[in-house]
């Protein structure tokens, strides 16, 4: 009796662990199941970010990695009506030196034939564009400005060496210099590889709404917004809504920017304008700008205006409302950077008429 029962109790161990066994590769499958949903997710997603131009938030026909390429463009009188400014995915508008802006157009999603009159180099530019991994281009520097991107490895093409070359840099007849140095795009990735740089990147994409999102937009009505870098200098730039395709356009002193050789207006989705100390370095009239430390900013885009903070994280500077990035809106966007002395509340005017 006592055999038959150590048998039977026997059969039940192999029988339990005969279940066990049988067991356990369902839960192993279930879990492998699990992860291989979750990657087939995180895969659709990757494939989705690298369909969609990371600066503009709108869909590509194809993967996009293409290196963005941040080129300075010259904003003085002389230089206006400048070329290829409505193809840029961003727009920095920032003080040169005096009161007079110039731009750091930054393409990815659109490449223009040709983009200038193209000027100097300023140390928050390249910083900005090197924060982007974009590639830089400007047309001159003062040694000491050169030395500095030399050493900080910026990776950079140089109007001044190749000045008129006829591929990369081409001088017109119709301005006189400094106006009239303009960078010939088609000759750009090939001159950067050359020079040892890659010409293709993976970028972080920035928040972007999604439709209904921009349907929701709230915030005080901005029919006009006014930016007073110097009404004495004659640099005031106007954006102006137009509701029928939700977009302003841009203005300096009064006449519209637009393309020099097609007339097409300069346009944009959002408007991002950012408060920060500004400072005087030398007699030239060159700046020191903090594009680092955050603080006050406006953003404004579908006719509405917010205050929002502003941040650099990881290089980028994005708005933020309660510790939280604010997403913009698919499309182009223009990155205005004014004076914190004397301010937002002194230098913008908002219209809702």
């Amino acid at each position: 009796m006592r055999k038959l029962l150590l048998g039977l109790l026997l059969c039940m161990l192999v029988l339990l662990a005969a279940c066990s066994d049988e067991e356990e590769p369902d839960a192993q499958d279930s879990e492998s199941k699990e992860q291989a949903v979750e990657e087939k997710e995180q895969a659709a997603e990757s494939t989705e970010d690298l369909n969609t131009f990371p600066l503009t938030g709108m869909p590509a026909d194809g993967t996009a990695h293409n290196r963005v390429v941040g080129v300075m463009v010259n904003n003085h009188p002389k230089a206006r009506p400048q070329t290829g400014l409505s193809k840029a995915d961003i727009v920095f508008e920032i003080l040169a030196e005096g009161s007079i802006t110039r731009f750091l157009a930054m393409y990815q999603s659109e490449r223009p034939d040709v983009v200038g009159p193209v000027r100097s180099a300023r140390e928050y530019y390249f910083e900005m564009a090197n924060n982007y991994d974009a590639l830089y281009i400007y047309h001159g520097a003062a040694n000491f400005v050169n030395d500095m991107i030399q050493n900080r490895g910026i990776e950079h093409l140089d109007g001044a060496v190749y000045d008129n070359d006829g591929h990369l840099f081409k001088r017109e007849s119709f301005r006189f210099a400094p106006h009239n140095s303009y960078l010939q795009f088609e000759g750009v990735y090939d001159t950067a590889e050359q020079t040892g740089y890659d010409v293709t990147q993976s970028y972080e994409p920035l928040p972007f709404t999604t439709e209904d999102e921009a349907a929701d937009i709230s915030g005080d009505n901005a029919t006009s917004v006014v930016i007073d870098y110097s009404e004495a200098m004659k640099n005031v730039v106007t954006y102006v809504y137009h509701e029928d395709n939700a977009t302003y356009t841009r203005y300096s002193n009064g006449e519209q920017t637009v393309e020099r050789n097609s007339e097409v207006p300069i346009t944009t989705d959002n408007i991002f304008i950012v408060e920060t100390p500004h400072q005087v370095i030398d007699d030239a009239g060159r700046r020191e700008i903090d594009i680092t430390s955050g603080g006050d900013a406006y953003l404004i885009q579908k006719g509405k205006i917010r205050e929002v903070k502003w941040e650099n994280r990881d290089g980028r500077i994005i708005p933020v409302e309660d510790g939280q990035p604010v997403k913009l809106v698919p499309g182009k966007t223009w990155v205005n950077i004014v004076p914190a002395n004397p301010g937002m509340s002194q230098l913008v005017k908002v219209s809702d008429e």
